[in-house]
């Protein structure tokens, strides 16, 4: 039996588990997930609510209705907690099914961009139509 086999079967587990991954950041991770899908559960159903409110509406009632404050915030709450969700729930199935280093780490980083991207280009519309621009 070679020595090196013989010297790694006689580690310690947490020895052998060290550099494997973080073990500082998955309960943070797990946590903040579960978060934004309670917090998108309550901003679903009120998006959807005044979805269904503006049915029907002409164009400046629609408007009238998203420039609200408390729409406006709340539909700004509702696509942050989307695309936050949206990341941490591609991160996690990147790591656990891209076993590739280099494809593993350019697939977080397009997740990160587009994520951010859209985030950034939809609230910014909201914004937008909330003051009237």
């Amino acid at each position: 039996m070679n020595s090196n086999n013989l010297q790694g079967d006689l580690r310690n587990p947490l020895k052998r588990a060290r550099g494997l991954g973080s073990a500082k950041e998955g309960t943070g991770h797990f946590i903040v997930q579960r978060v934004t899908a309670i917090a998108l559960v309550f901003l679903s159903l009120y998006v959807l609510y005044l979805l269904l409110s503006v049915v029907g509406g002409d164009y400046a009632s629609v408007r009238a209705t998203v420039a609200a404050p408390v729409n406006a915030l709340l539909l700004i709450a509702f696509l942050i907690a989307s695309f936050w969700h949206a990341k941490l729930g591609m991160q996690v199935v990147i790591e656990d099914y891209v076993h590739t280093a280099w494809l593993s780490v350019t697939a977080q980083m397009a997740v990160v961009f587009i994520c951010v991207l859209a985030a950034l280009a939809s609230v910014f519309a909201v914004i937008r139509i909330a003051f009237g621009g």
